[in-house]
């Protein structure tokens, strides 16, 4: 006996709608298996990895503040991989994003406006764009793979963050500890709410959501997305521009990564640090693909994601685990996420060998 994928003659509906909460099913099966395997009780030390966190209003306003930056990067990620192209290199832009818009509360800190807080926003925006223009020229006039251009960035982003804070952008009165000066009032993204910490950015996140999903579903240039991406040969047929699509969808996700990156700056952290995001740009690309890389999923998607983080500290204080059980429940989300897609497109059979079983007779 032996099992095989057959090809399905349409793509199953009922599976594009139930793959994500098989994996998701799968990834607390596994995950349960795996805290026993550390010695740990697993219902336990599930209830203390996806329910405690959301005990609490605190807890609930922590939930939002790390959802927010996988929404938004999610979402950019989402208008890229439905082109067809593979910006792998959000945390960098995340990263530029956050330095562009931290240099008017870091060089003019005795500045106080409120214009201040917009034009924080604007220089994120265009700094995590023009961090993500790199890949999209080289890829767009020189053929370049943008899934090593996008990711080797990253790099480059983290180390110049480090410099910074360590060198020329240090706080003078700060001890010599590596950060920037903390931002003035007029540089801090407001709470929405009294009864925590949430701020605006989380705003921000899904009103994004809501305004890509309109685009996506009603406009010209949603519709040139997708086309493009499902066929580049059509999209040309149809007067549509591939290369033009490169430069759009890298700078947008860009765009939306860099307003993260400055949200997270300026409403959780209020200075730059050596480092300010524990892999968002990563994880995103897990919430775009959970998400089935429809914004409003993305939306519902992050917040699962960010649970992941929230129960990986409430996991190590409350059981003695490591940290890194977050990195491994985010890594069998994804894996179980594209392996149970696979269903979407075929069907698993169970195939009898005849031939093997006649020899099996004989040997007997």
């Amino acid at each position: 006996m032996r099992i095989e994928l057959e090809k399905r003659a349409k793509a199953s509906a009922l599976f594009s709608i139930l793959s994500p909460f098989i994996a998701l099913a799968l990834t607390i099966l596994f995950g349960g298996v795996m805290f026993a395997l550390l010695g740990k009780n697993p219902v336990t030390a599930l209830y203390s990895f996806f329910v405690e966190p959301l005990s609490e209003v605190w807890s609930l306003h922590e939930l939002a503040i790390k959802a927010a930056p996988l929404i938004l990067i999610g979402v950019g990620l989402s208008v890229c991989f439905r082109s067809n192209n593979w910006n792998i290199g959000a945390e960098g832009q995340f990263i530029m994003g956050a330095i562009a818009g931290s240099a008017l509360p870091v060089l003019f800190y005795d500045w106080q406006s409120p214009l201040l807080l917009p034009l924080m926003m604007l220089l994120g925006m265009i700094g995590g764009a023009l961090f993500a223009a790199i890949p999209a020229f080289l890829k767009a006039h020189m053929n370049t793979n943008e899934i090593l251009t996008s990711l080797m960035l990253v790099y480059v982003a983290q180390l110049f963050l480090d410099w910074l804070v360590r060198g020329p952008w240090r706080n003078p009165q700060g001890m010599n500890f590596p950060e920037t000066r903390t931002f003035g009032a007029d540089a801090v993204l407001p709470e929405m709410l009294a009864s925590g910490r949430m701020h605006w950015g989380f705003a921000f996140a899904i009103v994004a959501a809501v305004l890509v999903w309109f685009m996506m579903r009603y406009t010209l240039k949603g519709f040139e997305i997708t086309v493009l991406g499902q066929s580049e040969r059509a999209g040309r047929f149809a007067g549509f521009s591939s290369r033009k699509m490169i430069w759009f969808s890298m700078l947008f996700s860009g765009a939306l990564a860099g307003l993260a990156g400055i949200s997270e700056v300026s409403g959780a952290m209020q200075q730059l640090r050596p480092v300010i995001s524990p892999g968002y740009g990563f994880t995103a690309i897990i919430v775009a693909f959970l998400g089935r890389l429809n914004p409003l999923g993305i939306a519902a998607a992050g917040l699962v994601l960010a649970l992941t983080y929230l129960g990986g500290e409430a996991a190590q204080l409350s059981i003695g685990v490591s940290d890194k059980v977050t990195r491994v429940f985010q890594g069998l989300l994804l894996f179980f996420v594209l392996s149970c897609d696979a269903l979407i497109h075929y069907r698993v059979r169970l195939v009898w060998d005849r031939f093997a079983a006649v020899k099996i007779e004989e040997a007997h």
